[in-house]
């Protein structure tokens, strides 16, 4: 750029070649004046324009004030000349902030570009809008960025930058990116063959996914399916290779973003709604997963002499060792780690130790048990003299996580050693932290006063008002320990220099149990008040106060040194400072009242214990540690604390919708109207279901699916791209279901997905025999084999959700022929016995009738070949011979549950060929299942 522009080459020597800063400014006010007049005459052409925006570019470099070139940036930025449009952008977003409003005259420009066939133009749009991009710019391109992001034809680069543009924009300004609107688009990318573009885009979806965990919950197998293709599959190329590790940065954030799902067979919600729950509960996910795992940790498991080699290597294990704890504590993969992880904090290398101790900690916040981390607590005790402050922390932090009422006097006599020679940057922390480990885990009482009370004395200034807060509640609350706190208040107060918390604490303790110990030798009242007035010469009003008003209950509890205390209030009501001077005045009036008035001992009473509150320290810690950016899954603490953590955070959700419709694809409309509960139940309000996918729907959709109601296999679905066939079997409470697709077109579908939604995942179980291809080659098939297993009665079908890519992206849901009648089975009855059962049974509730209308056959009859074929196809035996007419139909079934057990189930269907109508009635030896 410099060699073709002899202007700026020549203004660049100049300025260098300045002896002084004088003769710089002076270069410079000249080449601006210039510039000036030259903007001003006008008739530039593009080549003059842009010589004279890069030397104000230059001068802004510099550090110098520009006032000029903005409306020429901006007219440049329209030239169809990449080395003019390139510092049209330079300079506006060098010279102009996101609320410029010379930016609102750019928007059409960059629209134009980012629309453009030329890459080199769509790189150049998308880094001027990641860099100034403001609200307004981020509304109005958004669409334009993801676009180009999802455009089948946007070469690789310019993917990478669409999605690194859309991070930026939803960081800055996430309302302005509809995030759950594009969530199946945006994962379907992380099937693309470049893994360039598949790490940026899982940048963006980690940043989604976090904010929007239902809508990309579809991620979660995209992620898996990746990671098991990348480690196990080897399906990389070598330009992504670092030291033999394939693409250690997509391993890593791959792993970080399966640890934003919560575990197996937890809820997304707080209100039980366990629909959403994540598709780990699928064991061939889960299965996939354990396989990488324990691939990483057998790679990493012998060092090797390369560094570079080794810290790709444990990036990537120690991402790893994060999940494994985070999916199952109690895995074989989890020991594995714990094993790891005790060579790792002796390591050498200051790296290693500090991420060994940190996911160590992680260890502590989520294990049940902490033995296998408590053998290494010498080691951890000396990291706290590590040479490095990040590793003394992250020791710090494992020690307080690990802790319990084992090893709680061994781990807080040791913090209160190092608090005396800790970096400053610590201490209040510490301070906090070995308060919090003292009250939660003390063994007694009197343990716990003598641990604070040497906190307080070696903390000094490091110490808030909340511990000393914290101490006076428990002492005022336990009344066995009142007397043993003042002692031991009275001998820290002994010593040569003590700090003014420690002070508040013991005029409080004194003032209100000083006379429990006044018979004591050593601890009269005129020795409390000679030690406790000595130290008052050194403190601030506020302490001063406080000793105020311990001297007023000596008053009342002391006779013997209230001379001395009423000459202390006389001489405080001359003081300068408002509050002690009222207080002086106030405390010398009740003191100096006769003897036998009542009211100075009825305002000197006692305090009452405080009412139960939870510790204000907890909370303090929390506010200080604040929260990742990433939005870290675990805290600090021990696992009981990560609990609380999810019960507070659940609390915070906002409530369900509870104004939800039925649902149309409920198998049980027919019977509307009968009590289908038991009366026993009652009534909850229906959960939300904005998020259960739309299935497709038409007359052949229908027809297809009524067909395999009644049948094993046939059709489910068919267009001119794809065809969903089924095939299925079931036997007791177990089921299975093979799904054919079949691509109809001649180029393979990319980016495939399917994932079944169950609206009641506690009474039904669809789960995936492996993970689904993402490619369905040209005019081929695969198949996909679906475990099913009925826990309970449900009354809606699960709903098959397939997407893929096929020039554009596409999106079906399919109801999938899984119905509660699938797991009947046929019983034989002959007409005494199923009359007697019938009876036996009863009427409502465990009985209902509906009736309806029904569609004669051609000829004017009842068509009872089509009633029959009906009723047998809902797995139902029917009984021939049973009812006296012989248009009735009578049939009988076995209703296999894994956790109900087996429910006995009777029909009989009326038919009325001359009122049309059609009388079905359902009998059940379970009242709620009719």
């Amino acid at each position: 750029m410099a060699t073709s522009m002899r202007g700026l080459t020549q203004f660049i020597a100049d300025i260098r070649g300045a002896r002084v800063r004088e003769l710089e400014e002076k270069r410079i006010n000249k080449e601006m004046a210039n510039i000036r007049k030259k903007f001003k005459d006008g008739n530039l052409d593009g080549y003059q324009k842009k010589k004279y925006v890069a030397k104000i570019i230059f001068t802004y470099i510099l550090g110098y004030k520009v006032d000029v070139g903005h409306m020429e940036a901006v007219n440049l930025i329209s030239s169809t000349k990449y080395s003019e449009k390139q510092i049209g952008y330079l300079a506006v977003t060098l010279l102009m902030h996101e609320n410029s409003d010379f930016l609102r005259l750019v928007v059409n420009s960059i629209r134009k570009d980012l629309e453009s066939n030329n890459e080199i133009d769509n790189c150049l749009a998308l880094h001027a809008i990641a860099n100034v991009g403001g609200s307004e710019m981020a509304e109005a391109l958004a669409e334009d960025v993801h676009r180009l992001l999802i455009s089948p034809t946007s070469q690789t680069f310019v993917k990478k930058k669409a999605a690194l543009t859309l991070l930026r924009l939803y960081r800055k300004h996430p309302d302005v990116i509809p995030a759950a609107e594009w969530a199946l688009r945006i994962v379907s990318i992380m099937d693309d063959h470049d893994l360039g573009v598949v790490i940026c885009v899982t940048s963006l979806v980690m940043a989604l996914a976090q904010d929007n965990l239902d809508a990309y919950a579809v991620c979660y197998t995209k992620a898996a399916d990746r990671l098991h293709r990348l480690i196990i599959g080897h399906e990389y190329t070598a330009t992504y290779t670092y030291y033999k590790v394939p693409s250690p940065w997509l391993q890593v954030k791959l792993l970080r973003l399966l640890q934003y799902y919560p575990p197996s067979g937890t809820p997304l919600y707080s209100t039980g709604d366990t629909r959403l729950t994540v598709t780990l509960e699928d064991p061939a996910i889960r299965s996939v997963l354990y396989k990488v795992l324990e691939t990483i940790m057998n790679n990493c498991a012998e060092p090797s002499r390369n560094v570079q080699h080794n810290n790709a290597q444990h990036a990537v294990l120690f991402e790893a060792i994060g999940l494994a704890i985070h999916l199952d504590t109690n895995s074989p993969l989890v020991g594995m780690a714990a094993v790891l992880l005790a060579r790792f904090i002796s390591s050498k290398e200051t790296n290693v130790r500090y991420l060994g101790l940190d996911t160590m900690a992680h260890l502590a916040a989520r294990a049940e048990s902490l033995e296998p981390i408590k053998k290494h607590q010498h080691t951890i005790i000396m990291s706290l003299r590590d040479k490095d402050i990040s590793v003394r922390r992250r020791a710090l932090d494992l020690l307080y996580s690990m802790c319990d009422v084992d090893n709680s006097e061994v781990i807080v006599g040791e913090l209160i050693r190092y608090l005396k020679v800790a970096d400053y940057a610590l201490r209040e922390e510490m301070v906090l932290k070995i308060a919090i480990l003292t009250e939660k885990y003390a063994t007694s009482y009197k343990w716990y006063v003598d641990t604070i009370l040497q906190l307080i004395s070696a903390a000094g200034d490091h110490v808030g008002d909340e511990v000393w807060y914290r101490v006076v509640q428990i002492v005022t609350n336990t009344e066995d320990l009142q007397a043993y706190a003042a002692k031991v208040a009275f001998e820290h107060l002994k010593a040569p220099s003590t700090h003014e918390s420690l002070v508040k604490v013991g005029g409080y303790i004194l003032g209100e149990y000083g006379h429990l110990i006044a018979n004591d030798p050593g601890y009269s009242p005129v020795d409390q008040f000679q030690l406790l007035h000595s130290k008052s010469q050194f403190c601030v009003a506020p302490t001063r106060s406080l000793l105020l008003t311990t001297y007023v209950k000596w008053a009342n509890v002391f006779p013997e040194i209230k001379p001395q205390l009423l000459n202390i209030f006389d001489r405080y009501r001359h003081v300068l400072d408002a509050e002690l001077q009222q207080r002086a005045c106030e405390y010398f009036t009740l003191a100096s009242r006769p003897e036998d008035d009542d009211f100075l001992p009825n305002v000197c009473e006692e305090m009452p214990p405080f009412p139960p509150r939870v510790s204000a320290l907890l909370g303090r810690l929390n506010r200080k540690l604040g929260d990742t950016g990433d939005k870290r899954t675990w805290i600090h603490g021990g696992k009981e604390a990560n609990v609380e953590r999810e019960v507070t955070k659940k609390k915070t959700l906002p409530p369900l919708d509870s104004n939800v419709q039925t649902d149309p694809g409920d198998i049980m409309s027919s019977l509307a109207g009968l009590d289908l509960s038991s009366s026993a139940n009652q009534p909850t309000a229906p959960p939300d279901q904005s998020h259960i996918p739309r299935p497709a729907v038409g007359p052949n959709i229908d027809k297809w699916y009524e067909k395999l109601m009644l049948g094993a296999e046939g059709v489910l679905y068919e267009d001119t791209q794809i065809q969903v066939g089924i095939k299925s079997r079931y036997q007791g409470h177990m089921g299975q279901v093979a799904v054919y697709l079949g691509n109809k077109v001649p180029n393979p579908l990319t980016s495939f997905t399917a994932t079944v939604h169950v609206p009641d995942t506690e009474a039904l179980s669809v789960t995936f025999s492996k993970i689904p291809p993402n490619t369905i080659e040209a005019r081929s098939q695969c198949q996909q084999l679906l475990n099913i297993e009925c826990k309970k009665i449900f009354t809606s079908p699960p709903i098959l959700t397939l997407s893929f890519l096929a020039g554009s992206h596409q999106t079906v849901s399919l109801r999938l022929p899984i119905t509660i009648t699938k797991f009947f089975e046929h019983v034989k009855l002959d007409q005494t016995e199923f009359f007697e059962r019938w009876k036996l049974i009863g009427g409502p509730p465990r009985e209902a009738q509906s009736i309806f209308n029904i569609p004669l056959a051609s000829t004017g009859q009842l068509d009872l070949k089509r009633h029959r074929e009906i009723v047998s196809g809902h797995r139902l035996n029917i009984l021939d011979e049973i009812d006296p007419n012989p248009h009735n139909l009578v049939a009988a079934g076995v209703l296999h549950m894994s956790l109900e057990g087996k429910v006995g189930c009777l029909l009989r269907l009326e038919p009325n060929q001359e009122a049309k109508p059609f009388l079905l009635a359902l009998s059940s030896h379970l009242p709620k299942y009719i």
